[in-house]
Formats: structure tokens, sequence, C-alpha cells
């Protein structure tokens, strides 16, 4: 496990270390959620229109339930691992531009877990609507990828949380669509 670390970290060194201080707005704007609203609405548009109101109003209630659930689930590993995060490290300091400080722990990452599974969800329901749907895995590599830009993760956390984004997307897409076949009638 230490080696896993060692590598880790080695990583993440690597990886910050590509960033420069010309740079820090744009990924300063990127890890915030809200910047990413006119994404949100256009695909909750495109949703709307394939789907219609009613549909939508569920898909909603499925993405709140999901984001709830990963963000919960996050907290509680991070609690339990007490990962410090890289701009939190000492021995890191000295490569560190002090963009953001948190005092939260780091493994594993809950932008990289939500935006996982929030699109794997979506992407499981417009696949069939939309021919380039799988453009929208952009979102969760861009924004997870922010948080090592900015020192708050290493990529194992993101790597962790990507995984289990995927399993959550899935597991709450499958529920959907049970749901559906159950209880929605078109």
């Amino acid at each position: 496990m230490e080696e896993i670390l060692k590598l880790d970290r080695e990583l993440f060194s690597f990886l910050y270390g590509l960033g420069s201080e010309q740079y820090d707005g744009f990924w300063l704007i990127i890890t915030k959620q809200i910047y990413w609203a006119p994404l949100i609405i256009a695909i909750l548009y495109l949703i709307q229109r394939k789907m219609g109101w009613k549909n939508l109003g569920i898909i909603v209630v499925f993405l709140a339930l999901l984001i709830t659930f990963t963000d919960q689930m996050t907290n509680v590993v991070k609690h339990s691992f007490q990962r410090l995060r890289p701009s939190n490290e000492a021995e890191l300091a000295p490569i560190m531009r002090n963009l953001i400080k948190r005092n939260s722990y780091s493994f594993f990452s809950g932008h990289a877990s939500s935006s996982m599974a929030s699109t794997i969800f979506i992407v499981s329901i417009l696949r069939k609507y939309y021919r380039h749907t799988y453009l929208l895995f952009l979102f969760p590599l861009i924004f997870a990828y922010s948080r090592i830009y900015l020192g708050l993760h290493y990529p194992l956390d993101i790597l962790t949380g990507y995984v289990f984004g995927i399993i959550t997307g899935t597991i709450f897409y499958k529920l959907y669509t049970l749901f559906m076949k159950k209880y929605v009638k078109n």
C-alpha cells in the first residue's frame, strides 16, 4: 500500500507541476459547479425535448437522489480514511501554489464520483436519442482534473471516485428503468 501511495504522490507532483499561474484562473472557474449550469440546462432541455416534462421530472428526482447518495457515501469514506489533501501535506508544500485551501479530507473525490455517476446515468438514458452522447464524458474528466490542478486531490482519489461513480450511476440507472417499467406509462 505504501508503494501505491508513493506512486500516487509522484503522479500528483508530475500532473500538478504541469500547471502554471497563467492558467490558475481558468481552473478555478472549471472546478465550481455553478459554471457548469449552462451545460446542465442544455442537457435538461434535450431530455425534456425527447421525453417530455413528466419524464424530465422523474429524471431530476433520480439525479437528486443519486447525487445526494454519492455525496454522503463520499463523506463517509473520507472520514473513515482521513487522507490529507495534497495542499495540506507538509512535504508537498514547496511545490504548492495554494490556490484553494480546504481542511476536509481527500480520499476519495466527491467531484469525481458525483460527476461520473450523473454522467453515467444521463448517458445511459440519452444514448438512444442522441448519437454523440458519449461526449458528455468530457465533463467528469475536465471537472475532476481541476481538482488535481488545484492541489485538492491525488490521482488515486479521482480514479476511486470515478469507479464509485460508475457503479453508483449504473445502479441508479437500473433503479430508474425498473421504476419506469413498473410505475410510468408512456
